[in-house]
């Protein structure tokens, strides 16, 4: 097992800041925190890095918000800088090392993977076996503990100001549990968190056909019995190695579909859950008159009939399109958008 030390330089490298600085303005150009920040962009990151090497950083305290899409979840924040700068700086230099240690189906927040590669795989399983154990963890990002968790950072990292530095963001959060939601490293944690259970479902319980995307994960397997063994077993290993515990764990033949990264999948076709078809319906239903009336600019109306579209189209979806007039309010958009160019040309 190789430890990972002397990485340090790494992170606090001028040019390392300055790209996790473009990374963490990525989208929040028109921020009134980033506006500040650019006006004196050369010495505020001088004085980032310094507080690193005095060590001096310290996470700020949190924010919060409510939001209820898909569910009712806290969502915590950081300021723009040091903090959301920091993180970036930090995870661009510790994501390579932990992302090799993961299995391939693994699918939230890496390179190359996503929800729609993660369908596509499940498509492949729910094809060939009979039967699904699907299940989720309760609460996860709340229960995360944070003793568990350094200790895992700890296996791999040996570099002591870089564990200096995780040990500050890993209990900035008040109590024994919780990686914030919103911290760009609860994304790293929660997979690293989660590999535990990844490694013993492949390795211990050798379920070929496993997929996992964030706290949610699928095992498949033609043996009804062996996937009720892996339950106990599942239920058990979390609750003693991880302090977890499952909210879900439902065991079902793969031909009445299996719900899983917003799409139904069964061994035939692939459909859009209810839920999110319905959302649909009533978001294109309402886009034409808030344009019309200026309540979203141009930009964001076609960005949204594109992003539906792009949704759609993994799955089998043509009667919805068509009931929807999805096709058409895309190509009416592009239209709109050629209008307004040649516009601004002329």
């Amino acid at each position: 097992m190789k430890r990972h030390g002397n990485l340090w330089d790494k992170i606090t490298d001028p040019e390392n800041i300055q790209k996790a600085y473009k990374k963490a303005r990525r989208c929040r150009s028109k921020f009134e925190s980033v506006q500040r920040f650019e006006k004196n962009e050369k010495d505020n990151l001088k004085a980032i890095r310094e507080s690193l090497l005095n060590k001096t950083f310290r996470t700020a305290k949190y924010t919060t918000k409510v939001i209820y899409e898909p569910k009712k979840r806290i969502i915590y924040i950081l300021p723009f800088a040091p903090d959301r700068i920091v993180q970036h700086a930090l995870v661009s230099v510790i994501e390579p090392i932990f992302e090799k240690t993961f299995i391939d189906d693994s699918y939230a927040c890496r390179k190359g993977k996503g929800q729609h590669s993660g369908s596509k795989r499940t498509k492949e399983y729910v094809k060939r076996n009979k039967y699904c154990l699907k299940c989720d963890i309760r609460h996860f990002y709340p229960s995360i503990n944070h003793d568990i968790l350094m200790s895992l950072l700890e296996h791999k990292i040996k570099c002591k100001n870089t564990l200096w530095l995780l040990h500050d963001i890993v209990y900035s959060f008040e109590g024994p549990t919780n990686s914030p939601i919103g911290n760009l490293t609860s994304q790293l944690f929660g997979n690293l968190y989660m590999n535990e259970l990844d490694k013993y479902v492949k390795h211990e319980l050798k379920i070929k056909d496993y997929i996992r995307y964030c706290d949610d994960f699928c095992l498949f397997h033609d043996d009804k019995e062996v996937l009720k063994d892996a339950a106990k077993k599942i239920e058990k290993f979390l609750a003693e190695r991880l302090k977890l515990t499952l909210s879900k764990c439902d065991l079902f033949r793969t031909y009445r579909g299996v719900d899983f990264l917003g799409y139904r999948h069964f061994p035939e076709y692939t459909l859009l859950r209810k839920s999110t078809a319905k959302r649909v319906k009533r978001r294109l239903k309402k886009l034409p008159g808030q344009l019309a009336n200026k309540e979203i600019s141009l930009e964001s109306y076609c960005s949204s009939v594109a992003s539906t579209y792009g949704w759609l189209k993994w799955a089998d979806t043509y009667n919805l399109m068509k009931v929807t007039k999805l096709e058409e309010l895309l190509q009416n958009a592009k239209e709109k958008l050629k209008e307004v160019k040649h516009a601004r040309i002329s």
